[in-house]
């Protein structure tokens, strides 16, 4: 694996010594490589350093004023050593750095050293965070065959939810249409996992296949074919028997290929390149793209007859900023699982950690959010500090609420507005409150007679 050339966008490191000329030394050095270079001089400092955050090393010194590095991380359990620790010392002999690599260290560096003994280390502990990274995607992107989930209450993905739902157990061509990062490839999951299909889900990506090579990806190869067709080989189409083939980024595929598809539909049959005779098929066939198709129709650069063959079922996927609602919700799952997915502790988000992802426009959709997410979680960043605006002139601050409402009425409102951005889950809204389940229930009594439902009355009127 080839090691960036720049900083690494997403990793950080933590630089524990109580020399100030090693740690301003080693932060001039780590910056080249590291987005986030934080230091500490004690233990303890360190300690509530990576409280706030995570790290993807750690340079630590074995001699320290408080306790000793290694016994320091020798204290630590599993769940905490998720870093890659390189211990450094002017003091050791034999016995000291046995006792630092069994301690889980990734390197043990004499002090004085030169630089580049020092760099060199950081990349073996850099090119293994990022294999682990890789093998935790390729985990994710395999468990995605098995599993998916739409996440969101809001009205225009029910709406959505409750499409995929009649059109799933049919047998309909589906075209999915949406912005980028909009989540299309997860409703064409979702569709064939209801249909009832016992093949398999397979995505093609038409614009990440050179045209001159995507006949023979969809529908095979006879040997002797082309130059360099040594043996024959099954197509997508082929693979996908008794499934789903998701044809992703349709409107990126050439004129030619578009003609051949229209004949697959319309026939139920592929021919493979070289060959002569058709093979039937028995493949469901959902589309996406993220452009106006119709649009392109009447550029001329989209086939009409494939256009309508296409859309016969039809699902629109709404932008993340036209459903503001489902943030608080989408933010919570992506945390799970990415604090999972790179084995570290989940972030607790701020209310106002929450308003702040819930106000911003999205325009790279749900796939922006989990960056950002993910971002937020390494780096142990606020999404605010990305978003830092200059304050527009002579703008009137606010409270937010009217003059007369009392503080009950601000509570109430406050409160109703939090539980309904959970869907209605009392126990996640009271975690974000900073308060009991029992609490919550007690407050629902006493303002609507009841603890269970306060649909009849959410908010306040002004």
């Amino acid at each position: 694996m080839s090691l960036p050339s720049t900083v690494n966008t997403s990793m950080s490191v933590l630089i524990v010594d109580d020399e100030p000329g090693m740690r301003s030394f080693l932060t001039k050095a780590m910056s080249k490589k590291f987005a986030l270079v934080e230091t500490a001089s004690t233990i303890t400092e360190a300690e509530q350093l990576r409280s706030k955050g995570h790290f993807d090393v750690l340079i630590v010194d074995i001699r320290l004023p408080d306790r000793s590095g290694i016994e320091w991380h020798e204290a630590l359990d599993d769940s905490e050593r998720q870093s890659d620790i390189i211990f450094m010392t002017g003091y050791a002999d034999m016995d000291v750095a046995i006792k630092a690599l069994r301690a889980g260290a990734s390197d043990f560096i004499m002090k004085p050293f030169h630089l580049e003994q020092m760099m060199s280390a950081v990349d073996r502990c850099i090119e293994k965070r990022l294999l682990k990274r890789e093998n935790f995607m390729l985990r994710r992107e395999l468990s995605h065959g098995q599993s998916s989930t739409i996440i969101g209450s809001s009205d225009a993905i029910t709406e959505v939810k409750q499409v995929i739902e009649r059109v799933a157990p049919t047998n309909a061509v589906v075209l999915i249409e949406g912005e980028s990062g909009t989540g299309k490839e997860l409703v064409a999951r979702q569709l064939h996992q209801l249909s009832g299909r016992t093949g398999p889900f397979v995505p093609v990506n038409c614009g990440a296949i050179a045209p001159e090579l995507l006949a023979s990806e969809l529908f095979g190869h006879v040997a002797g074919s082309f130059t360099g067709a040594k043996a024959s080989r099954e197509g997508l189409f082929s693979f996908a028997s008794d499934g789903t083939i998701f044809l992703d980024e349709i409107g990126e595929m050439p004129m030619n290929m578009q003609t051949a598809l229209l004949r697959v539909l319309e026939q139920r049959a592929i021919r493979p390149v070289g060959s002569e005779k058709e093979v039937a098929i028995n493949v469901r066939v959902i589309a996406a793209t993220n452009r106006l198709l119709i649009e392109e129709v009447e550029k001329g650069t989209f086939r009409r007859d494939l256009y309508y063959r296409l859309n016969v079922l039809n699902i629109l996927i709404p932008p993340l900023r036209a459903r503001p609602e489902d943030v608080v919700e989408l933010t919570h799952h992506f945390t799970v699982q990415i604090s999972r997915d790179l084995g570290i502790k989940p972030v607790l988000w701020s209310h106002e950690d929450l308003q702040v992802l819930k106000q911003h426009e999205w325009t790279g959709n749900i796939r922006e959010l989990k960056n950002m997410i993910e971002r937020c979680i390494l780096l142990g960043k606020p999404p605010a500090e990305y978003w830092k605006k200059d304050p527009l002139p002579n703008a009137p601050e606010t409270l937010g609420f009217p003059l007369d409402w009392t503080l009950k009425d601000v509570e109430k409102h406050h409160v109703t507005q939090v539980v309904d951005a959970y869907g209605g889950n009392k126990s996640a809204a009271a975690r974000d409150l900073g308060v009991s389940r029992k609490t919550l229930d007690r407050k629902y009594k006493d303002w609507f007679g009841h603890d269970d439902d306060h649909e009849a009355d959410q908010a306040l009127e002004s």
